[in-house]
């Protein structure tokens, strides 16, 4: 695995133990044009990584430094997630770039080998549990969509990044239970439910708290209290 080191300026020092990765999208119309920004010190973001689509890894930030990706976020309780985490920019326009027929662009599988690859080798190194890989949106429901309903969790997942547990029945409690047991911040619960479906449901986001997010929830949930 190849990596290039481009340096940003926009880091600081952690005030918490490294053991989180988040996936992002970098939602703009071109991977350089994101690269800019994570590299310009105005900007006041960054993130460890860059994944563009033939598969380049750039690198930012040195993991044992904080980047400045996460934002305002919160996963079980825990808060300040850029001490945290790793971040991992994938190189995507998302919901505000979409691809010419107004679909979400895709992930080219070059890329997401590289972010396979990535991801597998930031986990070994520090030990990150698989009920903490997670998405920009998992953390801040409320504000963000990325890596959005058309990336391949599943995949990730089958590659040991991740959970993706089976769904063998029904459940009767109110998804905010399970959800707030998986990590979500449920204070804005219809963007936490649409958050969830996004990373479990993907092709059904639209709706509430239906019997199949229920069942699907439960499921997630039974799964992360295993790990």
């Amino acid at each position: 695995m190849k990596i290039t080191h481009l340096s940003s300026p926009n880091f600081n020092d952690r005030q918490f133990a490294l053991d989180m990765l988040v996936l992002h999208y970098t939602g703009m119309e071109t991977g350089d044009a994101a690269i800019e920004r994570l590299t310009d010190k105005e900007a006041g973001v960054s993130a460890h990584y860059v994944v563009r689509e033939t598969g380049e890894i750039l690198q930012l930030v040195d993991e044992d430094k904080r980047a400045w990706h996460a934002g305002v976020s919160s996963w079980r309780g825990d808060e300040d997630l850029n001490s945290r985490s790793v971040g991992i920019e994938i190189v995507n326009g998302g919901h505000d770039w979409r691809a010419p027929d107004g679909s979400l662009p895709d992930y080219p599988d070059a890329q997401i080998e590289a972010v396979i690859s990535l991801s597998k080798a930031i986990i070994d190194r520090w030990n990150i549990p698989a009920d903490r890989v997670v998405g920009h949106s998992d953390i801040a429901p409320a504000r963000k969509a990325d890596p959005g309903e058309h990336f391949p969790w599943q995949r990730l997942s089958e590659a040991g990044i991740g959970l993706w547990p089976s769904v063998s029945g029904g459940a009767d409690q109110p998804a905010e239970i399970s959800l707030r047991a998986i990590g979500y911040d449920v204070s804005d619960l219809p963007a936490a439910i649409t958050a969830f479906r996004r990373r479990w449901m993907p092709d059904r986001i639209d709706g509430g708290d239906d019997e199949d997010l229920r069942a699907v929830a439960a499921a997630v949930a039974a799964a992360y209290s295993a790990v």
